[in-house]
């Protein structure tokens, strides 16, 4: 009954007139800058952050929470369609989305991801709405000997993602987590791989490795094969998934969301972690394996709805703890407080308005997505009948200034041109781009709590067994890890990824 009340009082404060026109501004530009190669939720937050100083709290948090959830929708858009992911938690998507798309089913593969998106957000708010103290319990039991093996299983994991043998994409994860300890050292200070570059001693962009890797690189394949580059703009058909399609897609959706909520909980890169476990799940347990990274709708519904679900519970231990789960969440603590809000426990019993009616925002910012989302599908697919010779320098020219407008940087734009001819080079040798991208993401995470673990417990690196949890999560990474280099499993992946002749 209490329940039902909080809920009450949030939707009566959600629903103000200038709460809704917010949220749907909140979602809109979540939504463009998902769409728009280079812009991230996070550039965006902070740059719209100081208008909204002069909002009512409420109105404020609504509209920058919207931003944020709104880009996970908009991420898989260009992921799908030019396999250039806007967000990094829409790269796995673009694995299989991409290859629908080039055999004629984007409107099924962006339908796939609208609805998914608003399955798993709406039942990621009941989530948030009825679970939160408890999950935010079971996220404090996690320290950095946790999160460590945790990181360091959801890497393991990500074999499962990548062509070729196991020792190819090992490989690719150590050369992501490489790169991303390229700046300066996060105790000391110290620059470390610079080479004596002023412009890395901030380390390397995000935006620069995604659209370099995903982007350059599809263009540069795309153009040494006439027939790609006709697939690619002549077969567009249904717009909206087939009843096969859409029974296919019930149960990926249902466990990515169940993932995506559990995931999203935990600081750091949840929602990219969930998105890329709930596709190697999919692909484990799938009776066509072979389907997948050949257009498999199974591995966009999965890692869409699992990581809009992330979104949503990312905020649990924002409001419950005054923890930011990632970059986004630490601008939105600075909105609380810019307000005279101290994020926290609190929070729930000095400002139920607000907190309530953020939760409710959410669901019904889901509504508006579908609402916004689902007429422009027509649109997007549209865009598949631009000639490729003209589709192509407009993305890249998206890209560069896109990536350049984050800090005025011109090396970043010169990053990306490295880092497609690097991804072409790497996918002329059989090795994917996917594995790579989790190990740049998640690699600071690692570092970072393994040398946080074996601080605090004064060098002592048995702490990584002892703590149960820990414990556990490193068995079943060892466990994955064997699993894969075994001949039988090492056989069928080779199946799996068999390249069509």
């Amino acid at each position: 009954m209490e329940l039902l009340d909080n809920l009450a009082l949030g939707f009566s404060t959600a629903l103000l007139v200038q709460n809704v026109l917010y949220c749907f501004v909140g979602v809109l530009l979540g939504t463009a800058v998902g769409v728009l190669p280079g812009i991230g939720p996070t550039a965006t937050v902070a740059m719209l952050l100081p208008i909204t100083f002069s909002f009512e709290p409420v109105t404020a948090l609504i509209m920058l929470a919207g931003i944020y959830y709104g880009a996970q929708y908009g991420g898989s858009t260009t992921a799908i369609l030019i396999n250039l992911p806007g967000e990094s938690s829409a790269a796995v998507t673009a694995l299989d989305g991409h290859e629908m798309a080039r055999q004629g089913r984007a409107g099924s593969a962006l339908a796939t991801a609208a609805v998914g998106s608003f399955i798993a957000g709406t039942i990621a708010t009941v989530v948030l709405a009825v679970a939160a103290p408890p999950l935010a319990r079971v996220a404090l039991r996690f320290g950095p000997a946790e999160y460590f093996s945790l990181v360091l299983l959801g890497l393991i994991v990500s074999v499962a993602l990548a062509r070729g043998t196991t020792l190819k994409a090992l490989a690719m994860i150590a050369l992501g987590v490489l790169l991303g300890t390229i700046g300066q050292d996060i105790y000391t200070g110290t620059p470390r791989f610079v080479f004596e570059q002023r412009e890395l001693y901030g380390g390397i962009d995000f935006v620069s490795v995604a659209v370099g890797m995903f982007g350059v690189a599809e263009i540069l394949r795309n153009l040494e094969n006439e027939h790609t580059r006709t697939l690619l703009v002549s077969k567009v058909r249904g717009l909206w998934p087939t009843r096969e399609d859409r029974r296919r897609i019930v149960g990926p959706i249902l466990r990515g969301t169940g993932l995506g909520a559990a995931l999203g909980v935990l600081p750091g890169g949840g929602h990219v972690l969930a998105s890329f476990t709930s596709y190697a799940v999919e692909k484990r347990i799938s009776r066509r394996r072979a389907e997948f990274g050949h257009g498999a709708i199974e591995g966009v519904a999965g890692p869409e709805s699992a990581n809009n679900a992330a979104a949503q519970t990312s905020f649990i231990p924002l409001l419950t703890l005054g923890l930011p789960a990632h970059p986004v969440m630490a601008l939105m603590v600075g909105a609380f407080i810019v307000h005279g809000i101290t994020p926290g426990p609190n929070v729930i019993t000095e400002e139920p308005a607000l907190f309530w009616g953020l939760i409710a925002s959410m669901w019904i910012g889901n509504v508006l997505l579908v609402l916004l989302n689902l007429p422009l599908i027509g649109i997007w697919v549209r865009m598949l009948h631009i000639p490729y010779q003209v589709l192509f320098p407009m993305i890249i020219l998206f890209a560069a200034v896109g990536t350049y407008s984050l800090s005025f940087n011109a090396f970043d734009v010169y990053a990306i041109v490295f880092f497609g001819l690097l991804g072409y080079v790497l996918i002329k040798c059989g090795c994917e781009p996917a594995p790579l991208l989790l190990g740049f993401v998640l690699g600071p995470l690692l570092e970072e709590n393994l040398r946080r673990a074996l601080i605090i417990s004064r060098g002592d690196a048995t702490v990584f067994v002892t703590r149960p949890i820990s414990g556990a999560l490193l068995l079943l990474a060892g466990a994955a890890l064997a699993i894969t280099v075994l001949p039988a499993i090492r056989k069928r992946r080779e199946v799996v990824f068999a390249e069509d002749d």
